[in-house]
């Protein structure tokens, strides 16, 4: 027996999973203890009663995820206007130092992805699959570019990147915190010299919140889709190169544009605060859509390459943020803390690096630099970046 769901059905389903997956976290410590997203919990819960059902011959699901990516654009097009290049001068040298090590990271995660494919005789897109679009992107990212793999022909792609997702929010929070422990104690880090060049003021004013006001979320609103709208216009034009682009990749041009023009100007606000609110929304929802459309039985002959491609992104993070994050930052304690975050974000997701830095800061002491660098690039500027390596490797190897 089929059981179809139109784009409605389907959108009010991802929902229901939703609250579920956020009653379980609420329950679970451990879930919340690694940053695991409620729609995470809940798809993936969904996905395996699917597969049982489908094994069973019980009942299969045929949905209709239109809506998927309108939510999808639309989470996106937030990413593109957190991309201040204002802020980012702002933040001084060694933010784009970090930046620059974010970045060679991603191209060393899709490298390894890629090669390792190639060994097992797979297809380069699965292992873009398991590299920098599910650990350093994470979900959001997985769900965006999981579904155009598929599109030219890799079955899988979506389950193996929302899998391997799943398994690095939990191994970039396993990894972080040893080896942090293991620098500072390996180097006698003085932990009570923090930079004063970061106040903890600074620190502060980037996790300032306000309530939100009605009429300046239908203003955010507005802003999300005049971008969307004119990324369509970006899309078209981007796409007449004959190359391939994710479909939200012009929303988030048209959006990054937008906001350094409001930055330089000053003619108009970009109300940030709502456009982060709508953004949270729309991932949220985004992903449930995407999570309860996992095919999981994909995943069956797949199983052993895609165990020591993960294995390989765990080792790879781990020896790039011990050996090269560490030194490249200053090889003192807010170094060792920075280490310990790229970990939670080149792994999972920024939650995840604050969870680790956390941990540390309560244990030795503040790092109110590290602090202050890591949200910066992995909250703002990473995921902007991370995309176009993205669509760089798959059109190179479509």
């Amino acid at each position: 027996m089929t059981l179809k769901l139109d784009m409605v059905q389907t959108a009010a389903l991802a929902v229901v999973v939703l609250f579920i997956g956020q009653a379980i976290k609420n329950k679970a410590k451990f879930l919340d203890k690694y940053c695991i997203p409620a729609p995470v919990v809940g798809g993936l819960l969904f996905a395996i009663l699917a597969l049982i059902l489908k094994s069973s011959n019980v009942l299969t699901f045929e949905m209709d995820v239109t809506l998927q990516k309108l939510f999808m654009t639309m989470f996106f097009t937030t990413v593109g206007y957190t991309a201040s290049f204002k802020l980012l001068k702002k933040g001084g040298l060694q933010v784009f130092i970090f930046l620059a090590l974010a970045v060679i990271l991603v191209i060393l995660q899709d490298v390894v992805g890629v090669a390792l494919a190639k060994v097992f005789g797979l297809h380069p897109y699965i292992g873009l699959s398991t590299a920098s679009v599910p650990m350093t992107g994470g979900h959001g990212t997985s769900g965006a570019f999981g579904p155009k793999f598929e599109e030219a022909g890799v079955v899988g792609a979506t389950t193996v990147a929302m899998a391997s997702a799943t398994f690095g929010l939990v191994m970039g929070s396993m990894i972080g915190g040893p080896l942090a422990k293991r620098l500072i104690e390996k180097n006698k880090l003085d932990t009570k010299a923090s930079s004063s060049a970061y106040s903890n003021a600074e620190v502060a004013a980037t996790a300032e919140a306000k309530k939100l006001d009605g009429n300046e979320l239908l203003t955010g609103t507005a802003q999300i889709f005049i971008a969307m709208g004119l990324g369509t216009i970006i899309s078209m034009l981007l796409e007449k190169t004959g190359m391939t682009f994710p479909p939200y990749i012009g929303a988030m041009f048209a959006a990054a544009i937008i906001r350094n023009f409001a930055d330089s100007t000053n003619m108009f606000k970009v109300r940030l605060e709502e456009i982060d609110a709508m953004g949270n929304v729309s991932l949220s929802i985004f992903l449930s859509i995407a999570l309860i459309g996992l095919k999981l039985w994909q995943l069956a002959d797949l199983a052993v390459p895609l165990v020591i491609m993960l294995i390989a992104q765990t080792v790879l993070m781990a020896v790039f943020a011990y050996f090269v994050v560490f030194n490249v930052m200053g090889r003192d304690y807010e170094a060792a803390v920075m280490a310990s975050g790229h970990c939670g974000f080149g792994m999972g997701a920024t939650p995840n690096a604050m969870a680790n830095m956390g941990a540390i800061a309560s244990k030795y002491g503040p790092a109110p630099k590290a602090f202050f660098i890591l949200p910066l690039v992995g909250s703002l500027f990473i995921d902007f970046f991370n995309a176009g390596i993205i669509t760089t490797f798959m059109n190179f190897f479509k």
